[in-house]
């Protein structure tokens, strides 16, 4: 099934954030720190960067899971941040997560050496997909560790209804609608590994790892390696 784009915007109007903050995606979200777990065996003690992280989900479970990890959240959505920051306060949790308001690629404002580099469904949503790697790469230290999860583009459009049927059928309608647009902009396993080679990220490995996600993971060579 050809790719379509997604329309150019943020997810920023208030009722749009506040219908993913409230919607049920722990099912993912703990296949995301599964995957983590599989990558990082063990306690994970370093900095970590999340790119895309929206409500801020995945940083609470992070930084619940790994009591010594300092994680910086980037999201480019104002109405993201801020229920991102609501459920930081909430978790008492601002010591160890910090929200940034960036746009891709990530600016020098970031600390950059982070141990580990991770970004959940933020993929498919970019205008040029190789701003996301160019982050990794850039923003990673030598030999850390990322883990990038987004949607598998179904292979034809029955595919995709199914899929809509099975995951959203139930979902308000702004979710339905979305969901559906972005498994229309979602990659192909093929084109990630392209993505990945022209930003000289061939060491990573990307795999399927649901019936409606792939994944990216692995470790950052050396930075002189890792600039084509």
């Amino acid at each position: 099934m050809k790719r379509t784009p997604e329309p150019e915007e943020l997810m920023d109007e208030a009722d749009q954030a506040l219908a993913y903050a409230e919607a049920d995606f722990s099912e993912s979200n703990e296949l995301f720190l599964d995957l983590f777990s599989r990558l990082h065996p063990g306690e994970f003690r370093g900095r970590m960067l999340d790119l895309g992280c929206g409500p801020a989900d995945i940083p609470l479970r992070f930084a619940r899971r790994y009591p010594e990890a300092r994680i910086d959240a980037v999201d480019g959505a104002p109405a993201m941040l801020d229920l991102a920051a609501k459920a930081v306060a909430a978790g008492n949790l601002e010591d160890r997560i910090r929200l940034h308001c960036q746009h891709l690629p990530t600016r020098s404002s970031l600390a950059g050496d982070y141990d580990a580099l991770v970004s959940n469904s933020l993929l498919h949503h970019l205008k040029d997909p190789l701003d996301l790697w160019r982050s990794i790469r850039d923003q990673g230290a030598p030999g850390a560790h990322v883990l990038v999860m987004d949607l598998l583009r179904p292979n034809s459009p029955e595919a995709l209804d199914s899929l809509v049927a099975q995951y959203a059928a139930d979902a308000p309608d702004v979710l339905r609608r979305d969901f559906r647009a972005s498994l229309h902009a979602a990659y192909t396993l093929d084109e990630v590994r392209a993505q990945l080679s022209a930003c000289g990220l061939d060491q990573l490995s990307v795999e399927q790892v649901s019936n409606r996600h792939l994944a990216v993971m692995g470790r950052l060579s050396s930075v002189a390696e890792a600039r084509p």
